[in-house]
C-alpha cells in the first residue's frame, strides 16, 4: 500500500530548468517514479541530454524549448505537452535566474527585471496554464521552487531572496484556492545546493566554509536529496499536504 502512494506510473510531469541541477534530478527521479516528462529550459542541447539519460533508464521525455521569463512562450508548453501526452498531472517550476550579486543600491532595472520575470511573472503564469490542465479532472500537484533566502534574506542576494518570497506566496495564495477543486500546490526551499547555478558561492572556499559551519550537518546538499522531496510532493504520498513550503537546509535555520 504505501509504496503504492508513491508510485507515479501514468501521470505526466511538466519540469522548467530541467536541463541541469535540481531541475534534471527531479525529472530522472519523477520518471523513475513511472512518470512521462516535458523538460523545459532555454537551450535544447542541455534537454536532450537528460531526455537521453531518462529514455536509456527506460523513461519517457519530451523537450520543450522555452523561456519561462516570456510569459508569450509558457501557453505553448502547456500545448505540446498536452499534443505529446494528453494530460499534466505534474508542473515543477524549477528555472530561475540570478544574475548580479551585490548590495541592493546597485540592484539596476534591467537585472530587477530579469530576476522577476523569470523568477516569480513565469511561475505565476505558467501555473494558471496548467493548472486549466489540472482543474479539468479535479486532480494535481504543482511544485514551486524557492530557497531559504526567501525566509531569512541572503547577504549579496537582495533581489533574488525579494522575488523567492514572492513565489512562497504564490504557493501558498494558489493552495488556497484550489485546494478544494483537488489541486495541491507546495513549494520545496533549499539551502545551499551543489549545482552551477550556486556555483559562485560553493566554488569560493571562504564562502562555502562559512556557509557551512552554519550547518549543522556540516555540509551542503546535493540535487538528489531535493529530488527525493519532489516526489513524494508530486504522489499522492503527500495527498493531505498544500500550501507548504518545505525547508531543505540541513538546519541551518537553528543556528
Amino acid at each position: 500500500m504505501y509504496k503504492e502512494m508513491f508510485d507515479l506510473t501514468g501521470r505526466v510531469a511538466i519540469i522548467t530548468g530541467g536541463s541541469r541541477g535540481i531541475g534534471e534530478s527531479i525529472a530522472l527521479a519523477l520518471s523513475e517514479f513511472g512518470a512521462r516528462v516535458a523538460l523545459c529550459s532555454r537551450k535544447i542541447e542541455g534537454l536532450d541530454a537528460v531526455r537521453e539519460k531518462i529514455e536509456s533508464r527506460g523513461g519517457e521525455a519530451i523537450c520543450i524549448p522555452a523561456h519561462t521569463g516570456k510569459v508569450e512562450t509558457l501557453q505553448a508548453v502547456v500545448d505540446e505537452t498536452l499534443d505529446a501526452f494528453g494530460t499534466i498531472d505534474i508542473l515543477v517550476n524549477n528555472a530561475a535566474t540570478n544574475p548580479i550579486l551585490g548590495p541592493l543600491l546597485e540592484a539596476e532595472l534591467p537585472a530587477w527585471e530579469k530576476i522577476m520575470d523569470v523568477n516569480l511573472k513565469g511561475i505565476f503564469f505558467l501555473t494558471k496554464a496548467a493548472g486549466e490542465v489540472m482543474l479539468e479532472k479535479s486532480k494535481g500537484s504543482i511544485i514551486n521552487l524557492s530557497t531559504e533566502a526567501a525566509i531569512r534574506p541572503a547577504p549579496g542576494l537582495g533581489v533574488y531572496s525579494i522575488s523567492k518570497a514572492g513565489v512562497d506566496m504564490v504557493t501558498k495564495s494558489f493552495a488556497l484556492e484550489w485546494g478544494g477543486k483537488g489541486i495541491r500546490v507546495n513549494g520545496i526551499a533549499p539551502g545551499l545546493v551543489q549545482t552551477r547555478f550556486s556555483q559562485a558561492l560553493w566554488a569560493n572556499d571562504d564562502i562555502r566554509q562559512a556557509v557551512e559551519t552554519k550547518i549543522p550537518l556540516g555540509r551542503m546538499a546535493q540535487p538528489d536529496e531535493i529530488a527525493c522531496l519532489a516526489v513524494y510532493l508530486a504522489s499522492d504520498a503527500s495527498s493531505f499536504l498544500t500550501g507548504q513550503t518545505i525547508l531543505v537546509d540541513g538546519g541551518s535555520m537553528l543556528a
